[in-house]
């Protein structure tokens, strides 16, 4: 934080003397120095000393763009706030595009901001460039002399060492399931205190708790913004599957150790699922090996060959296999279908070709998609797709857009002093919902008035000594870029509020009432956003999380039903499976914003974050059984067909209860009937005794059987489960099927 607040102080002062008294430029002065606040304070740039400076010059056309925009548009009010709605709206909703831009936003607003007020000059655009050149310039050049940070762990390494992890408990896995003595687990790199448990004696344990510390890492909580896969383009979007394949792969692995049948007295070998497992660790180590920055692409080929010698192996041997063992191949199979999707994940981030096997072009949209298309498509999809008044982005952009434009209208009717300090307030103090917003209005006028009153007072008693102000602004400004971030909002607004009268100072004479139109300014601008925020959505993310989420959980009761009706050949696709994708993408977006606001603990409800990973696993594990079996062929007989429609009539009833319940704010235990009735059910599906009315054990019906059971655990967490305060995108999902 000390190094920073140097950098940009030095960046912005350099700038502003250089341009004021060494050029008597004080135009070009004004617009270096806030510059590179804009970008330095403001905005939030973060990565590897690079990456920080290479987005600080990436940005600068933009930055000079709207510069040019926002002189043109000072000729009037009305155009100019015309102005900021537009460009306030595709500012803020250019956060969709991924964290480069929502960490930009801020920054960015103010560039256009500073010259949309009078003096109307467009006579001295090319020194406003000119400042706002040099300022950025030399801050990008402080990123790289002045403590260069380190670069931090990037998320392809955090893959590599998650892969490895699970390539190790697979190895154990393949070694239970052929009835192998489990070995012992060889020295494990240390994890971090907070996410490791105490080393186990179990092989097993300990295995599987450096996978689980592994996995945690990949949480995008735990990644710094800038390093976080959450781009349009596919590199970004393959990482992220990946991650989310990996996720899912870990608790097969760990089933696996449970049903495989080392130990267990009387239980004979899998040597088919034990291969298929051990095939699933080089699969995961050749990822480890190919995600890592210059690695080389993995091989799909065997875990590929794999694959299809265990499916024809298993739909071959349909006597004398209890459904116990049939469950211990599924599980075998899930993770082996893992394992492919995050090594064609990582085929895709390298730019390499998929497998000539992948799917067809006249059947996508596959998996992979988005290997197929161009950068600029993905990302016209990606701003298009959240062009409805349902995306949490647009909302935001909205609220943002008519925030600023009334408060430019308001600052050029009333002819504000320093008006822009009323668009500056409105942007910094406007939160998501009104009820945050309303958190920061008091400590904002309590600091603002404060500084004021000591502005006042400087003012006062040095009078018009420039010399004076300019020997303490460096320090001043250090002392609040530093100060402000660590003791809270009301410092940071009390000593800003000394910064720009200090800087203003420099620039013409000024009296006391410089302190008074700062307080003036600053109240004027926390109302807009307070009336902005009670106008647009005022809940924030809570408005419609509760909605949202039961919608999803009834999306997702017609995704049960849906695939239940095609395996068993008992009707056609009605499209529940795209509209509760969709869904599921929308709740994601509501739960990210709603974890990022302040709420009351005894109206959090439940745990909002597994009622989404409720719906994302409907979603994501029904994929991959519509491609993998033939429809019509889940049950070998009528009765087989009949059983598996009534337990998912059963699990599709237990998730409308739970959707039910969420809205009416039911207490925790209301929709538990219906789900231990639906689990009851189905119970009998997995045990010794033979599941179907008659006929041999089908693969195809085990495989729907413990998906079931999956979703009715996944849908006990809602309540059950403890909830995680996690802010970011949920990315723990079940790769879709990719081939």
């Amino acid at each position: 934080m000390v190094h920073r607040a140097v950098r940009v102080t030095l960046a912005a002062c350099t700038g502003f003397y250089v341009f004021r008294y060494g050029l008597h430029r004080p135009v070009s002065a004004t617009y270096a120095l806030f510059a590179a606040v804009a970008l330095g304070v403001l905005a939030r740039v973060e990565g590897a000393a690079r990456a920080r400076a290479r987005t600080i010059l990436w940005t600068l056309p933009v930055a000079c763009g709207l510069v040019c925009l926002g002189t043109v548009l000072a000729v009037r009010s009305w155009a100019a706030a015309l102005g900021m709605v537009a460009v306030g709206f595709a500012v803020s909703y250019g956060s969709v595009g991924g964290p480069r831009m929502v960490g930009l936003a801020n920054g960015l607003q103010l560039l256009y901001i500073l010259p949309c007020f009078p003096p109307y000059s467009p006579d001295t655009l090319p020194q406003r460039l000119l400042g706002v050149t040099a300022g950025l310039v030399l801050l990008a050049a402080a990123e790289l002399l002045l403590w260069p940070e380190p670069a931090p762990p990037d998320y392809r390494s955090r893959l590599s060492r998650a892969a490895s992890a699970l390539a190790d408990l697979a190895d154990l896995a393949a070694d239970a399931c052929a009835g192998r003595a489990v070995p012992a687990v060889p020295a494990m790199p240390a994890v971090p205190a907070a996410s490791a448990t105490p080393a186990a004696s179990d092989a097993v344990d300990a295995a599987a708790d450096r996978a689980r510390a592994l996995l945690d890492e990949l949480r995008f909580s735990r990644v710094p913004v800038m390093e976080r896969p959450t781009s349009a383009g596919a590199v970004d979007r393959a990482l992220t599957h990946g991650a989310a394949a990996l996720r899912y792969t870990g608790p097969q692995l760990l089933r696996i150790l449970r049903l495989a049948p080392a130990g267990t007295a009387g239980a004979r070998p899998d040597p088919g699922a034990a291969r298929l497992t051990a095939a699933t660790g080089q699969a995961l180590r050749a990822a480890a090996a190919g995600v890592r920055p210059g690695g080389p692409a993995p091989d799909t080929v065997p875990i590929e060959a794999e694959l299809a010698v265990f499916d024809t192996a298993r739909a071959a041997d349909r006597d004398g296999v209890r459904p116990a063992r049939r469950a211990l191949g599924t599980a075998a199979l899930d993770a082996a279908e893992g394992a492919r999707f995050v090594a064609r994940a990582v085929r895709v981030s390298r730019h390499a070709a998929l497998p000539p096997d992948e799917t067809p072009a006249d059947q996508r949209p596959g998996p992979f998609w988005y290997a197929y298309d161009p950068t600029p498509l993905l990302w016209w999809r990606r701003f298009r797709a959240n062009l409805t008044p349902r995306s949490v982005a647009f909302r935001n952009a909205l609220r943002t857009a008519g925030a600023l434009g009334a408060a430019r209208l308001l600052a050029g009717a009333l002819d504000l002093t320093h008006g822009f300090w009323v668009l500056l307030a409105t942007l910094t103090l406007m939160r998501t919902s009104a009820a945050d917003t309303r958190m920061t209005l008091r400590p904002a006028l309590l600091g603002t008035t404060a500084g004021a009153a000591v502005t006042a007072a400087v003012l006062l008693g040095v009078g018009e000594h420039p010399l004076v102000y300019a020997l303490a602004l460096p320090p001043v400004m250090l002392l609040a870029f530093t100060a402000g971030p660590a003791l809270g909002l009301a410092w940071g607004q009390g000593l800003f509020t000394l910064v720009v009268a200090l800087v203003f100072t420099q620039l013409a004479p000024a009296s006391w009432r410089l302190a008074e139109a700062r307080v003036i300014n600053v109240a004027a601008g926390a109302a807009i956003g307070i009336l902005a925020g009670l106008c647009a959505w005022p809940r924030g993310g809570g408005q419609d999380l509760r909605r949202r989420a039961a919608g999803l959980l009834e999306d997702s009761a017609d995704v049960v039903r849906e695939t239940v009706t095609l395996l068993t050949g008992a009707g056609p696709a009605t499209g529940a499976l795209q509209r509760a994708r969709r869904s599921a993408l929308l709740t994601e977006a509501m739960y990210a914003q709603y974890r990022c606001e302040r709420h009351d603990r005894a109206e959090d409800g439940p745990n909002w974050q597994a009622a989404v990973l409720t719906g994302q696993h409907a979603v994501h594990r029904a994929e991959p059984l519509l491609a993998r079996i033939p429809p019509g062929s889940a049950a070998p007989h009528q009765g087989g067909a009949r059983a598996l429609l009534r337990h998912a009539e059963d699990v599709a009833a237990a998730f409308r209860r739970q959707a039910a319940a969420l809205r009416a704010r039911e207490s925790a235990g209301a929709a538990r009937p219906a789900l231990d009735r639906a689990r009851a059910a189905l119970a009998g599906e997995l045990d010794a005794a033979a599941p179907w009315a008659a006929g041999p054990v089908s693969p195809y019906a085990v495989d729907v059987a413990v998906w079931l059971a999956g979703l009715l655990d996944d849908l006990q967490q809602i309540h059950d489960g403890r909830p995680i305060d996690d802010a970011r995108p949920i990315d723990d999902a079940r790769p879709p099927r990719s081939g």
